[in-house]
């Protein structure tokens, strides 16, 4: 679908794996027809990684109205419940929005609905990431009920831990939260879905230029300014590339050895998005990142 096919009085969704040039084609398609453009990843919600999670640049959010980027403290914790109620009054506020991201689950959220699971209590959390710290997830992973371990994630930790804290706090599974789900905030087909479809090989070395012009930029920096609260379970600990950067600070891991480690990351955690858009947006419209605009 070209942008103009795009009609400039809908709602447009932009989904696709990091580094696939979600945020040029959503900053170009506002500069064109008009809209607020609204963060729909899950890692670019934090204030401490403009860089280390591609956030867009000063310069770029001067060019077009941006909104729910880099609004959250790096301990704080954020749903995608949260997501939705901080979106709701967007959606009636008359403005056109173009929704950008690489996290699946606020997508289908906002399409498909969400189950409405009761917040879980900190001393469950805290057993969560206890249990985590002593022995991994694959603990975790065994208590599940077999509806909810059939649909979720399994090599993706956060989703396992959701899924158990969900479960050791309510009594229920996740898949019969999810079963109980109710109307979506924004029905697919009252927006124009684009699914941005990138090649293995030519992302990955998407990937290893972007994560090489982030060290350019200063991403040491913003992981050096971390250190003094950083913790493995803290919710900003989920940028690609931040475990990898400090432990080479703090470890003395030589920097070639993180940067390494941390394009092989991106690479698998892109390999998961590509396998997760194409199983669950099979009705959106796909779109070659090879021929997408660059910033």
């Amino acid at each position: 679908m070209e942008i103009e096919d795009i009609p400039a009085d809908r709602h447009v969704l932009i989904a696709g794996p990091t580094a696939s040039g979600k945020s040029a084609l959503a900053l170009r398609l506002a500069e064109r027809q008009g809209g607020v453009i609204v963060n729909a990843d899950a890692v670019q919600v934090h204030r401490v990684w403009r860089v280390l999670s591609a956030r867009p640049a000063p310069a770029e959010e001067a060019r077009a109205p941006h909104a729910l980027y880099g609004f959250l403290a790096p301990e704080a914790e954020y749903s995608v419940g949260q997501w939705l109620r901080d979106l709701e009054p967007r959606l009636h506020g008359g403005d056109r929005l173009i929704l950008v991201g690489g996290t699946g689950l606020y997508f289908s959220a906002l399409t498909e609905g969400l189950a409405d699971i009761p917040a879980i209590p900190e001393p469950v959390r805290a057993e969560a990431a206890e249990r985590i710290a002593e022995g991994g997830t694959a603990a975790l992973l065994a208590e599940l009920d077999a509806a909810t371990a059939s649909r979720i994630d399994r090599a993706n930790p956060a989703r396992v831990r959701r899924a158990w804290e969900v479960l050791r706090a309510t009594g229920r599974g996740l898949a019969q939260w999810q079963d109980e789900t109710g109307p979506p905030r924004l029905p697919l087909g009252d927006t124009v879905p684009l699914r941005i479809d990138a090649p293995r090989d030519w992302l990955a070395t998407r990937i290893e230029r972007r994560f090489d012009a982030m060290l350019a930029q200063g991403a040491l920096d913003e992981v050096r300014a971390v250190l003094p609260i950083w913790r493995g379970d803290l919710p900003a600990s989920k940028a690609i590339g931040a475990p990898e950067l400090v432990a080479h600070l703090q470890d003395g891991i030589p920097l070639e050895d993180a940067r390494a480690q941390a394009v092989a990351a991106t690479r698998r955690f892109a390999k998961r998005q590509r396998t997760w858009f194409r199983a669950r947006m099979r009705a959106w419209h796909g779109v070659d990142a090879r021929g997408l605009p660059r910033a």
